[in-house]
């Protein structure tokens, strides 16, 4: 069970110019005081075809973080053109918001971005070096992607399992698949022997492939809720979350800009006008 889960991602400047900053009011709420801060961190994906044209715009530290729901804005700068290939500047790349805990990531949401221009006549004719002041930005904001990892938080009883528990009944029992290709194959041999057909050998051995399990560190990320996940699925609200089993359960991106998905319910985060606001650092 997550320690802190991730409620609503507002994004409040949509569309918006290619320059101007991302702002984002994210709701979180955490279940027990943390003995550090938050690292929340913004990418923007400037190539589906090489990682290293990925631009951290912006990282910030949130905490002290109390029990409860707690919201704070962030906002970052735009990304770096020079870092872009000018044939992917315009059209659909893609940005992710994480947040890591001391050092190890439990959650990511993606969200698709729409990069296109004003202009009518550019948009049917592109130049071929990109016109930055005439494209704008559109979030697909409705549409998040979200990932979630189990982590190690404040105590080692929170550290997600490295291994599947032991089954030692298992190993003592009898292979029934096993035993029953022994005995079709001994039969098999029988029959050789019986027909005067050579024999290759007296002894079989039976080889039973076990999946080798590969144990990770103590403080690797383990992932778990499934990978990634379509929140158009979604149909439970933020209320209850962080509750007993749902404290890792999907998010309701509800709300102006953030309107669940057809058939999703839409209730937001209870007492939002009491979330207090949070320092960030």
């Amino acid at each position: 069970m997550s320690v802190v889960t991730l409620l609503d991602v507002k994004v409040l400047n949509n569309p918006a110019g290619f320059h101007d900053k991302y702002q984002l009011e994210i709701t979180f709420e955490s279940l027990e005081n943390l003995q550090k801060d938050l690292e929340w961190k913004l990418t923007y994906v400037g190539s589906a075809q090489s990682a290293e044209h990925d631009q951290e715009l912006d990282s910030l530290l949130v905490g002290p973080i109390p029990p409860g729901t707690n919201k704070f804005l962030f906002e970052a700068d735009p990304p770096n053109t020079a870092n872009i290939p000018s044939s992917e500047i315009v059209g659909v790349t893609v940005i992710l918001l994480t947040c890591s805990y001391d050092g190890r990531e439990f959650v990511r949401v993606g969200y698709y971005v729409n990069n296109e221009y004003t202009d009518e006549t550019l948009a049917e004719n592109p130049p071929s070096k990109p016109v930055i002041d005439k494209i704008r930005r559109n979030i697909l904001a409705e549409k998040p992607r979200v990932t979630r990892f189990a982590i190690k938080w404040d105590t080692e009883d929170s550290a997600p399992p490295e291994f599947p528990p032991d089954q030692p009944e298992a190993d003592v029992g009898v292979d029934d698949e096993a035993a029953y290709g022994a005995e079709e194959e001994e039969e098999e041999l029988a029959v050789e022997a019986e027909n005067g057909e050579p024999v290759e050998g007296d002894d079989v051995e039976m080889e039973i492939d076990t999946p080798a399990v590969e144990g990770k560190g103590e403080d690797d990320d383990v992932a778990s809720e499934a990978g990634s996940e379509d929140l158009e699925a979604e149909s439970s609200g933020s209320e209850g979350e962080g509750e007993g089993e749902g404290a890792d359960e999907d998010m309701d991106m509800g709300e102006e800009g953030h309107a669940a998905p057809e058939g999703a319910s839409t209730t937001q985060p209870q007492h939002r006008e009491q979330v207090p606001e949070l320092m960030a650092h």
